[in-house]
């Protein structure tokens, strides 16, 4: 907790004077190189059909601050007659292996277009990284592996936006949302059969292979992220967060890690602006865990030639009786404000299986904001977290923050104090 409670806002990407935009934020951190991974859109306008191609910065952490590289268009990423959209990342540790995700949606196809006539524009695809971005491989489409003959069902779809986590068990999980068609009518267009749902795709291998779960049902959910939930007894959950136009968000957790979710309810706590707007999560260890689990590492190096060390399980045997009980906490970054786009703020739980214990909001950003990407900096009790912000509309710019655990504890004591009611 030693480091800054709130770091100066540092702007990646602006708009520029001619009209280009950049849009849809996503961040990584790689811990064994203290190295963020920012992207973005690159757009003519701030409009979703004007996307070209994505970009990135690197940043190097150096001690309470980030040290960023200059912007880098990531030409591989493109499919021709194609704009590339919706970046997510996620980080493979045992082969070190950043993957990529995006949709490549056809140049002359708009989303609402796709979902009208039923006919699907949108390519799943990705490009990896073996040395922390500095190069990337070539694009791989995994439309077809992946969906199959299922994507005749299927009006659009992308992934993300946001981030994708590897779990404690290996399994890669990026988080998507797709349009399914529920019905048809010869003589009718799609879009009242036409539902939005929030899934994962997921890969058991390394990223060798992909496939997806089952939707999330009976709720419209869309832009969606994950967090892995550390339990009692060696499980782990799944916890998901997805986007409504009900006023508030939806959250729905799986118990075998992505492939069935329970049905998705809503969350009073965390409000959503009219039609909605993405928001990030991200799972860390509670401060008593870390604790621990610091502990752990340092007597596992204080044994080097012994293989009989046991590694870390991430369970305690004094949580074993207690019901619900994770190891994990929560954060969340959000629009606070519910009639627009505005005071991006980031929620703590302490309690994830509880429903609506969410600790009232850290205002980050006062003014328009967007969407937001969270990244926990592993090996610290410290967050970054990549937002759209401005001073008249939120696409403007976008800008990176680093946030502290002890920021957000006091935060929360001091809303306590004051009896400060619920956003």
């Amino acid at each position: 907790m030693a480091a800054a409670a709130l770091s100066a806002k540092t702007t990646l990407f602006r708009q520029e004077a001619g009209g280009t935009t950049y849009r849809i934020p996503a961040l990584l951190y790689i811990k064994e190189t203290g190295t963020f991974l920012a992207f973005a859109e690159k757009r003519r306008t701030h409009r979703d059909a004007d996307a070209e191609y994505l970009v990135m910065r690197r940043g190097l952490v150096q001690g309470d601050t980030v040290k960023w590289e200059s912007m880098t268009p990531l030409t591989s990423a493109v499919l021709p007659c194609h704009r590339t959209m919706n970046p997510c990342p996620v980080y493979e540790t045992r082969r070190r292996v950043v993957f990529l995700f995006f949709i490549c949606v056809h140049q002359d196809s708009t989303e609402r277009c796709q979902i009208l006539y039923g006919k699907n524009e949108a390519r799943l695809c990705y490009v990896s990284s073996e040395d922390h971005g500095v190069t990337w491989s070539q694009l791989t489409d995994l439309t077809q592996e992946a969906i199959g003959e299922d994507i005749a069902n299927w009006a659009t779809f992308a992934v993300g936006p946001g981030h994708g986590v590897q779990l404690q068990c290996g399994r890669l999980i990026v988080p998507a949302y797709m349009y399914y068609i529920h019905a048809g009518a010869a003589a009718l267009p799609l879009l009242c059969f036409t539902r939005v749902h929030s899934f994962v795709f997921y890969s058991d291998d390394l990223g060798e292979s992909w496939h997806y779960g089952r939707l999330l049902g009976n709720r419209k959910t869309g832009e969606c992220e994950v967090a892995e939930l550390l339990c009692n007894g060696s499980t782990s959950v799944l916890y998901c967060s997805a986007r409504t136009v009900a006023r508030m968000r939806a959250e729905a957790l799986s118990w075998d890690l992505g492939l069935t979710f329970e049905t998705p309810s809503l969350c009073k706590q965390l409000s959503e602006p009219p039609h909605g707007c993405q928001g990030s999560v991200v799972s860390f260890l509670s401060p008593e865990e870390y604790r621990q689990e610091r502990e752990d590492e340092e007597e596992r190096a204080s044994f080097p030639h012994k293989d009989n060390v046991p590694l870390r399980t991430g369970i305690r045997k004094s949580h074993l009786s207690a019901p619900r009980h994770t190891l994990s906490w929560l954060i969340f970054s959000h629009p606070t404000n519910r009639r627009k786009r505005e005071g991006l703020g980031i929620y703590l739980n302490k309690s994830p299986l509880t429903p609506d214990c969410w600790d009232p909001p850290w205002i980050i950003n006062k003014g328009p904001s967007g969407y937001s990407d969270l990244a926990a900096c592993e090996g610290s009790l410290a967050f970054g977290c990549l937002f759209e912000c401005g001073s008249v509309e939120s696409w403007e710019e976008i800008a990176f923050q680093k946030v502290s655990l002890e920021m957000l504890l006091r935060n929360g004591m001091s809303c306590a104090s004051h009896h400060c009611p619920a956003p």
